[in-house]
């Protein structure tokens, strides 16, 4: 091919739009994630992409890769080894739940609580189960400094994940069942926090390879209805929060009656399921009640 024949170099704007078209019907959202893995390969931010020059042929063929990986199912944030919560960065891959955005509302609702707790004079005390890659205890310690994290999880991998985002956060984190988490602060924790897995085997047959192909099931599925982990998450809540305490935690978009109905009983008060952004079911809180047990 002759200096003649070679394709004119393009913009990276251009690129980008060409990338978006090249994902469409592949992926939910073309356009934001073609900007995102251009914006990651020339280590620009994505509204930098505008004002950049082109590209060298390298890195568009490299682009390229990236972008028939993504339209095969692999998760952006597994190409690009990141991903944004709040205002944090986690570090993510195979083996770990990718965090999404609407577990923010989630984090949300426990670092208010926590505030809370701190502008009484007192030090929180919060336990993140479930923890993964440690997104939610990342963002706790960033907007609530000072208080006092321990993030539980049981898979090895995902444990390793959380290691590395949390290091020299000060979060304690812990690998074993959420069953019998922080046994030694039994009736003292603040806020229980969790985005536990809850889809119902059921469904597995109809999600998205990115899912089923990519996250791990033991952070996806959870029994027939979903709810097998929430029911544990309730147990151990009612052991770990003081009276008054708070529960959060994340559910299915389909289980905006079912999730709250778990916490009904007579340890807890003021139970409500909340709305995530995009105004579907996404989490429930609980109080504990004096009562002991």
């Amino acid at each position: 091919m002759t200096a003649d024949e070679r394709p004119a170099p393009v913009r990276a704007s251009v690129l980008a739009r060409r990338g978006a078209d090249r994902l469409r019907g592949q992926v939910a959202s073309p356009e934001v994630d073609a900007r995102l893995l251009l914006a990651h390969l020339l280590g620009l931010r994505p509204g930098d992409l505008v004002l950049a020059g082109p590209p060298s042929a390298e890195r568009v063929a490299r682009y390229r890769e990236l972008l028939d990986r993504r339209a095969e199912g692999v998760p952006l944030q597994h190409l690009t080894g990141e991903a944004w919560f709040r205002n944090v960065r986690v570090a993510v891959g195979p083996g770990v739940f990718v965090p999404r955005p609407e577990t923010e509302s989630v984090a949300g609702a426990a670092i208010e609580a926590a505030r809370a707790v701190r502008m009484q004079g007192r030090t929180p005390r919060v336990v993140e189960l479930c923890a993964g890659s440690g997104a939610i205890s990342a963002a706790l310690v960033d907007e609530v400094p000072g208080c006092r994290v321990v993030a539980v999880e049981i898979d090895p991998v995902a444990v390793d994940w959380a290691r590395r985002n949390l290091a020299g956060t000060g979060v304690d984190v812990r690998r074993g069942d959420l069953a019998g988490a922080v046994p030694e602060w039994d009736g003292t924790v603040d806020v229980v926090v969790v985005n536990p897995p809850y889809v119902p085997l059921r469904v597995r047959a109809v999600l998205p390879v990115e899912v089923t192909g990519h996250d791990p099931a033991l952070a996806v599925f959870s029994g027939e209805d979903g709810l097998d982990a929430i029911r544990a998450v309730e147990r151990t809540a009612r052991r770990l929060l003081r009276p008054g305490g708070l529960l959060v935690c994340e559910h299915d978009d389909s289980q905006g009656e079912s999730a709250p109905a778990v916490f009904s009983g007579g340890a807890w008060r003021a139970t409500a399921d909340h709305p995530d952004l995009s105004g579907r079911p996404r989490f429930v809180s609980a109080t504990r009640t004096q009562v002991a047990g």
